[in-house]
């Protein structure tokens, strides 16, 4: 694995994961904010990580898309952990045991981890 390209190919899912959640506040489309912002990054997240498994294997890396991905979400989970908790939920009255006890953050790290693996499959056979 390409460890310093799989960072900034997470760094990049991981910033557009936070800008679409953090946007979603803006338009109220259902009354409860917490799952109008996870259908927005549920969403959004599928072209993200396309964007950043293409950015990945743009120069013929050849990493099996399950691992990439597992990776690319682990790293998520560690800026979500630093910046994410800290910046965002802990204001708003949230803790980092809510945050990582939610199950639809385990859903949507499961969305994650199996478009990158899906899309990565798909690049590689052809």
């Amino acid at each position: 694995m390409e460890i310093k390209k799989a960072l900034i190919a997470a760094a990049i899912v991981w910033t557009l994961g936070v800008t679409a959640y953090i946007l979603s506040d803006f338009v109220k489309i259902v009354d409860n904010p917490d799952l109008q912002a996870n259908v927005v990054l549920t969403l959004a997240l599928i072209p993200s990580a396309i964007l950043g498994t293409k950015f990945y294997y743009k120069n013929g890396a050849h990493t099996n898309g399950f691992k990439l991905g597992v990776f690319m979400f682990l790293i998520a989970i560690c800026l979500d952990a630093i910046i994410t908790v800290p910046v965002f939920i802990i204001p708003a009255g949230g803790d980092h045991h809510s945050f990582f006890s939610d199950p639809g953050l385990w859903f949507i790290g499961l969305e994650y981890i199996l478009v990158v693996g899906i899309y990565a499959a798909f690049r590689l056979k052809s």
